[in-house]
This record gives structure tokens, sequence and C-alpha cells, in this order.
């Protein structure tokens, strides 16, 4: 009988412990991008399920803007400028860019006189392997190479990935 008392005093002090734990991380930087985990994603009006849809997006690993948070969802901004709420579990850390304006060519290096590797079509999605100066390395479905940073959506100007 005497655990008993033990026992509940342990789990209290536990529970107790875990928001400390959780406030004692900090928080990511706003705005971010970020990347859609599914190719099925809703956009609502406001931060919870009974906000109505105004959007669904259909692609999987479109950078996204995340640009506020409300408890565990987030307001994003896609490349056109449209703006909603999604649930974090529908976003993932990946790094992703979205192919804008017209055709771009992926070279085997940061330069404009480097050989060409791919010709990527706007509205292609590769991942951001790193960046440095105004290029970033990009993979588009196996074919990698650099792309200049304003070519694409998905990165900031001055941005550091690795």
């Amino acid at each position: 009988m005497r655990r008993r008392p033990f026992l509940a005093l342990i789990l209290i002090a536990a529970v107790a412990a875990l928001p400390a734990a959780a406030r004692d991380q900090a928080p990511l930087p706003l705005p971010r991008f970020v990347s859609f985990r599914a190719s099925k994603i809703n956009l609502r009006s406001g931060p919870a399920l009974n906000f109505p849809i105004q959007w669904v997006y259909q692609r999987k690993h479109m950078p996204v803007e995340v640009i506020a948070e409300y408890d565990t969802w987030r307001k994003i901004r896609d490349w056109q400028g449209t703006v909603g709420w999604v649930h974090q579990s529908m976003l993932a850390g990946s790094r992703y860019a979205l192919i804008t304006g017209a055709e771009r060519t992926l070279r085997r290096d940061a330069a404009e006189s480097a050989p060409p590797t791919a010709r990527l079509m706007p509205g292609v999605i590769a991942e951001v392997l790193r960046c440095q100066g105004a290029w970033c390395r990009l993979n588009a479905d196996g074919h990698k190479g650099w792309l200049k940073r304003a070519e694409f959506y998905g990165v900031y100007p001055d941005e550091k990935v690795e």
C-alpha cells in the first residue's frame, strides 16, 4: 500500500516536467520554407477542422512558406501568394524547389558557362540539396545540377541551405 502514493507522486512529477521540457525547445523561425508531406493537402480559412476548405493542393513536396503558427496549425503562403491554414502533420522540413517562369537550365557547376545537365520546365519540383551564393544544387528526378536562386521558389535570397 505504501508504494501507490510514491508511484503516484513520481507520475505527477513526470507529467509536470513535460510542459517545461517543451517550453525549453527553441521555436522555429518565421517565416520559413517547408514542403507538403502528402499529395493531397486541404488549405483552410482558419486554424481548425471546422473552418472551410479554400483550396485542395495535389502536389507532394511542393514548397510553401510558413508565415504564422497557432497551436498545431500553420499559416502558409504558396508561390502564387495564396494564404491559408494547414495542419502541421501535413508539412515536412524537407526542402524542395518549384521551378517558376520559363524553362530553366540545370548546370553541372555553379556558373552560367557550365554545361547543362537537364532542362527543367515550369512547375517541376526538385529537391534542394544545398545553396551557396546565388546558386543552389538541386536534384530533379535524379538529374543533379546547379540553378540560380532567382529561377525557382523555395529558398530565401541570402539563406544558407546545407
